[in-house]
């Protein structure tokens, strides 16, 4: 029982996570209030694009908020609806319907929950920078392209893919009624964009949907606003479902873990580098984040993740513990009781500015030329990532991302193992007959017959064979080597291994390597003491037998 408490007991929280409020509640307090100013239109505007609906991203923002801030692993980090979370949950909605949403949140919650207890956190690390970089521009397009029917005032095409969904939105269009729609969001974005030109702590969205908002109820502009919200939280209730709804939905519950986990972690890691926020433990993060999922779709809300935009306006703000996203939340609250018949008045194509504006707000011209500067592997791991992530899947496009870059880097290791010939120490008559050769490098399953070819083309009759320069030997490259001395054994080419590692040992003799020499004798790891055997080898096998 002691050894689960001791594993358990860092993935819970503790005294420790608040001890720093009462130096920065103050912080604290102002990044909160400015969190939820910005949170608000984009819970809003990611609970329309996603099809669940504005009330399911204001739960979301509300619940996820508070659960991910108590539970997590960071202490800055802010959750809630994301894009790239609507991304993926579009889709489910349009093959399985909004009441799916609460299902897989509650599924993808456990299932990333579990990743965090079996501490999978740190896997994040594995994911290459131009795979999130790719992955990201994948996402603000995907983004950008799930605002296009709200835009033109179209009902959304019933494709799963953003691109022929805007495409369509656009044709079927009716172009002159669709004018209003089309320069309030533009007025969204002008207004958004101006702010940013002014002040960077200017709440850009919240002054664009008011300003539009207004103008739009004064003129009596023609266009569609969100409806009737509730005035209040619902309670949190088990969602009914049978089993065969269950099954059907293991896999895109499972996108969505693996999508919350990785957001999440890459948001927190960002923000533990921004600012003096104390420490991310991401094993805990993911426990906190799958809670608030689970959480979030128990009050009929969608899966959270961690929201790297708000994350970093809080840390920009002040926010260095987790009472300021905790007060974003509160902050989110009170707008549900005390302004939901003003919320219901905001217009959808308003919301779909803001989202279009936050979707080209995610690329950077900078990062992306930098990207693309840095070398071939990683341009093309970059756009094919960014490709496969408009066109396909997002984890699909992760998984090949990251194949690509392993590729890549693979090639990159095999091309630096070689074989270098060197003489022998103080040369003696007979020194032509015994080769030196030197392995470097990595010796692994890339490239490892390529290397050795060139031991094989010898004439020696004794080579000595030096690994302790060897940095890298899998099964492979170790087999391969194995097979290797048993062919040139049976050339009667005798082999003497020198500085075989102790970290390559295993491998070594599990490969059959050892067997393969003709004596036990020949595995050396002194070079004197192998140069001196293979020429008393030479000497006696050309001895006068007079």
């Amino acid at each position: 029982m002691n050894r689960i408490w001791n594993y358990l007991r860092p993935l819970l929280p503790g005294p420790d996570d608040y001890r720093g409020i009462r130096r920065s509640w103050r912080g604290d307090l102002i990044a909160g209030v400015t969190v939820g100013v910005v949170a608000l239109p984009l819970a809003l505007g990611f609970g329309i694009s996603s099809g669940a609906g504005a009330e399911s991203g204001l739960v979301t923002a509300i619940v996820a908020g508070v659960v991910a801030a108590v539970l997590g692993g960071s202490n800055v980090q802010v959750s809630g609806p994301t894009g790239a979370m609507v991304v993926i949950l579009a889709p489910i909605v349009v093959a399985h319907g909004p009441a799916a949403v609460v299902i897989v949140s509650i599924m993808a919650g456990v299932i990333v929950v579990i990743a965090g207890v079996l501490k999978l956190g740190r896997l994040v690390a594995l994911v290459p920078w131009p795979v999130i970089e790719g992955f990201t521009l994948g996402i603000a397009v995907i983004i950008f392209l799930q605002q296009i029917p709200s835009t033109v005032g179209a009902a959304p095409h019933a494709s799963t893919n953003a691109m022929v969904a805007a495409v369509e939105s656009v044709r079927r269009a009716d172009w002159p009624a669709v004018l209003a729609p089309v320069l309030v969001a533009i007025a969204v974005g002008l207004v958004m964009w101006l702010s940013d030109r002014i002040h960077t702590r200017i709440p850009g969205s919240l002054v664009a949907i008011l300003l539009v908002t207004l103008v739009v109820g004064v003129l009596g502009i023609p266009v569609q606003s969100i409806g009737a919200l509730p005035s209040t939280l619902a309670a949190p209730a088990i969602p009914t479902t049978s089993w065969e709804t269950i099954l059907s939905l293991i896999g895109p519950a499972s996108a969505v873990a693996a999508l919350a986990a990785i957001e999440s972690l890459l948001s927190a890691r960002v923000a533990s580098g921004m600012a003096d926020t104390g420490r991310f433990d991401p094993d805990r993060e993911l426990i906190g984040q799958g809670a608030a999922s689970v959480l979030s779709g128990l009050f009929g809300g969608m899966p959270a993740t961690g929201a790297i935009a708000r994350t970093a306006v809080n840390v920009r703000s002040g926010g260095r513990s987790r009472l300021s996203a905790v007060v974003h939340a509160l902050v989110l609250l009170g707008a549900v009781y005390l302004a939901a018949p003003l919320i219901s008045r905001i217009p959808l194509a308003a919301l779909a500015g803001v989202l279009l504006y936050t979707a080209v707000r995610m690329v950077s011209v900078a990062t992306v030329r930098s990207v693309l500067r840095s070398g071939s592997s990683a341009a093309l791991a970059f756009c094919v990532t960014a490709v496969v992530t408009v066109s396909f899947d997002l984890i699909v496009a992760v998984g090949i991302g990251v194949a690509v870059t392993a590729f890549f880097a693979l090639r990159a290791l095999s091309s630096s193992a070689g074989v270098h010939r060197e003489e022998l120490p103080d040369p003696r008559p007979g020194d032509e007959r015994i080769e030196l050769l030197r392995l470097d490098g990595s010796l692994i399953f890339v490239g490892a017959e390529r290397v050795l070819d060139q031991v094989r083309e010898t004439r020696a009759e004794v080579v000595i064979l030096r690994m302790s320069q060897l940095e890298g030997l899998d099964a492979t490259g170790a087999h391969v080597l194995a097979d290797l001395i048993r062919e040139l054994e049976r050339r009667s080419v005798t082999m003497l291994l020198k500085g075989v590692q102790a970290r390559h040992s295993t491998v070594v003799s599990r490969s059959g390597m050892l067997s393969s020499l003709r004596h036990r004798n020949h595995l050396f790891t002194d070079l004197d003491a192998a140069v001196e055997h293979a020429r008393s080898h030479v000497e006696r096998s050309h001895a006068d037998p007079a």
